[in-house]
């Protein structure tokens, strides 16, 4: 329980920051009705998931040791950043809640996918900080560690898309817009920071 108990925490203290997939939940929950809303934080969750199984058991390595594809995910992660963010920015007030006929599932799997396997420098320092705590952890109580980490994300994605849906009627349609906008302008930073890495790699 104890091991649970240090992965739930661990995994609440590392997904909690500010990053794109929060502000990709967050203008989700902001454009869409509730249901909609939490069938992609779902598709947020399994790729968290997803990434969070694979620093566990070692994947920053291989991207440490094979330069190429860490230049191949630095570019594509950070053109496909931009795009997501400038799409932020070009919301429209009379969008908000109401984006039905521009909502698509297969657009938000591959934003999801985007803003968790598409940052290298995530990948690499989640493994870096999951390979620590594995380490220090008897190996039979690891996967007790790994399934709190898990369920920290479950938590935290379903319970920022409700919090959000739940209150933003309380907020004027152009602060949702400019929530958006900014959430928008925080995650083309974070492409700027991406292509930037790339760059000084080459």
């Amino acid at each position: 329980m104890q091991v649970f108990l240090q992965g739930l925490l661990f995994g609440i203290v590392y997904i909690a920051p500010i990053g794109m997939q929060n502000l990709f939940v967050v203008s989700t929950a902001i454009e869409q009705p509730l249901k909609r809303a939490l069938r992609v934080a779902l598709i947020v969750v399994a790729f968290d998931t997803s990434l969070s199984l694979a620093c566990f058991y070692g994947v920053g390595k291989i991207l440490q040791s094979t330069p190429w594809l860490e230049l191949a995910v630095l570019l594509v992660g950070s053109l496909l950043v931009f795009y997501i963010g400038w799409g932020l920015l070009r919301a429209k007030e009379e969008a908000m809640g109401t984006m039905d006929a521009e909502f698509s599932y297969k657009a938000a799997v591959v934003t999801a996918f985007s803003v968790a396997w598409l940052n290298p420098q995530a990948i690499i320092d989640g493994s870096v900080l999951l390979a620590a705590f594995r380490v220090s952890i008897p190996a039979a109580l690891s996967h007790f560690f790994i399934v709190g980490v898990i369920i920290a994300s479950i938590v935290w994605f379903f319970g920022l898309t409700t919090l959000i849906s739940k209150f933003k009627h309380l907020m004027q349609p152009r602060v949702l817009l400019w929530v958006n906008r900014v959430c928008g302008a925080v995650i083309i930073l974070y492409g700027v920071k991406l292509l930037a890495t790339f760059v000084t790699k080459i």
